[in-house]
């Protein structure tokens, strides 16, 4: 057996370990570019996800926007319709007040007691001649039988002429 001096012996391997070397080179460089390319898919992956989950929430954000808006825009809707129904409504009791005021005030007229009278016999005409006929505190009469009564009373008078006159009031408030 031949042994050989510890320089030849790393002279001989030389190829070999030069070999090696290269293909440790070459291994770890093909496993970097494979990383670099995972790590680039990975993060156009990452980025393509968070385009997406970006998308999303505008189109969200611009959904809940666009509810939110008709939300507002219906509530405002509702309470300008609840503040003109409360104007038209106060508007309405102001002519009905006043309307009774003023009929009340016929009480002090000179042609009150012709108007009483014939609001009395209008009383009785409707309820015959038998009704009980009283003075209202507030001007005019009523007037009662068993099972009936006849509001001939000056306010009560007033309210049914506006009731009747139905959508003509209306115009006193609305443009």
């Amino acid at each position: 057996m031949t042994t050989r001096a510890p320089d030849q012996t790393t002279d001989a391997l030389q190829p070999v370990r030069a070999e090696l070397l290269r293909a440790a080179h070459a291994d770890a460089e093909a496993l970097l570019a494979g990383a670099e390319r995972e790590a680039a898919a990975t993060i156009a992956q990452a980025r393509a996800q968070a385009g997406a989950i970006l998308d999303d929430a505008r189109r969200q954000g611009e959904t809940d926007g666009l509810d939110a808006a008709r939300d507002l825009l219906v509530r405002a809707r509702r309470q300008a319709r609840s503040r003109t129904l409360s104007a038209r409504r106060e508007a309405y009791e102001e002519v009905r007040r006043e309307a009774a005021e003023r009929v009340r005030a016929l009480r002090r007229a000179d042609g009150y007691a012709s108007l009483r009278e014939r609001l009395e016999q209008r009383a009785r005409t409707l309820l015959g001649p038998d009704a009980r006929v009283t003075e209202h505190a507030d001007g005019g009469v009523v007037a009662q039988v068993p099972g009936k009564r006849v509001d001939l009373s000056l306010t009560a008078l007033a309210e049914r002429a506006l009731d009747g006159m139905g959508a003509e009031v209306r115009g006193l408030w609305e443009p």
